[in-house]
């Protein structure tokens, strides 16, 4: 028999997270279980879960890279390039939106259905042969799966979809040697150079914490002691094409979702937690190390952008001399979980349940 038999009938989930960190909210209609993140870790590396089995969840979201991929731009599928750089998946389940630029996507379970089913551009490609990738989950292992997870064994899309937005709820990550320092006491835990670093980043002189604040460097949360998602998309002067702030027309950010002029070249901030591993950069995967990312923000932002008039007021520039430089850089580099990138758990399944052919 396969892995993780043993979890098969458990409708028990604990979070891994820290003592006296608020849990993250859960949609009431797809509670965490076990047995739902058991299901969806096997759905997540699986290729038969796309419309030509050619690739899994997993093929632009690598474990080993804090589920993110190496490269500008995703292909989908079918050969078709995603305009966007793939996010990591590092403590999803906080997050208050989803997506680089996605006012009105709240929930994991939403999210989900762009790659699964959409067609500009097709990743997953799924539309079109639902049933068909649906008959390939009806195997004895897939169904003893759906019911535990689900007290019913034949294979729903519903349950597809909560059971991967359950496994990508349990990706949490809080065990980078900055955790040690801030929050498990441990005064040794960083360096010289990156306490240094940190003082830069936490300073009103470069202001990162204003769009990578909290427990999860991140604007964009949303939990049990925050429940109001404070607005996370900002432009950061990353293009200027005309003088008045317009990105290039191949992608300008959230506006395209509410058509609103201000929301030109907003784009959400990511959070910086396992940042060092998941290059190349911004919301198109223009910069490439965390080196050209500092030097951008200290240039407050890109050639025309630092002109731009929908510019952020939190980009402003500031100077660093070469040792700030690589102390800010140490800083970013202490927030490195290496026990969640090398968790044996997030890794795909050495024996994965049958699928049809």
């Amino acid at each position: 028999m396969w892995q993780f038999t043993v979890q098969l009938q458990s409708n028990h989930y604990e979070w891994d997270i820290p003592a006296g960190f608020p849990s993250p909210n859960v949609p009431t209609d797809n509670p965490m279980s076990e047995a739902k993140v058991t299901l969806g870790k096997a759905l997540f590396f699986e290729p038969a879960l796309s419309g030509n089995g050619a690739m899994s969840c997993s093929t632009c979201h690598m474990p080993e890279l804090a589920f993110s991929e190496p490269r500008r731009h995703s292909t989908g599928s079918t050969g078709d390039v995603v305009k966007r750089n793939a996010m990591a998946l590092v403590n999803v389940a906080y997050n208050g939106s989803l997506t680089w630029a996605h006012d009105g996507l709240n929930t994991i379970e939403q999210q989900l259905m762009i790659p699964l089913f959409g067609e500009h551009p097709v990743e997953m490609g799924i539309t079109g042969k639902k049933d068909i990738v649906l008959a390939r989950f009806n195997t004895d292992d897939y169904r003893r799966l759906f019911d535990a997870a689900f007290e019913q064994p034949q294979p729903q899309w519903d349950h597809i979809i909560k059971a991967l937005a359950s496994y990508v709820r349990s990706l949490t990550s809080f065990n980078s040697r900055f955790d040690d320092y801030a929050y498990r006491q441990d005064d040794n835990a960083l360096s010289k150079a990156e306490l240094r670093g940190m003082e830069l980043f936490f300073s009103e002189r470069l202001e990162c914490f204003h769009c990578h604040g909290g427990f999860n460097f991140s604007q964009s949360s949303q939990h049990a002691f925050q429940q109001l998602d404070l607005r996370p998309f900002h432009n950061t002067g990353l293009y200027n094409i005309d003088g008045h702030g317009a990105y290039p027309s191949s992608d300008q950010g959230l506006i395209e979702i509410t058509m609103n002029p201000s929301d030109m070249g907003r784009f959400r901030a990511p959070t910086l937690r396992n940042i060092a591993v998941t290059a190349p950069y911004m919301h198109d995967g223009s910069l490439p190390t965390l080196d050209s990312v500092i030097a951008f923000y200290a240039a407050g932002g890109l050639g025309a952008g630092v002109e731009s008039p929908l510019k952020s007021q939190f980009i402003k520039g500031f100077a660093l001399t070469e040792s700030e430089h690589q102390d800010l850089k140490a800083f970013l580099h202490s927030l490195t979980d290496q026990q969640f990138l090398q968790e044996p758990r997030h890794q795909a399944l050495v024996n994965p349940p049958k699928v049809n052919d």
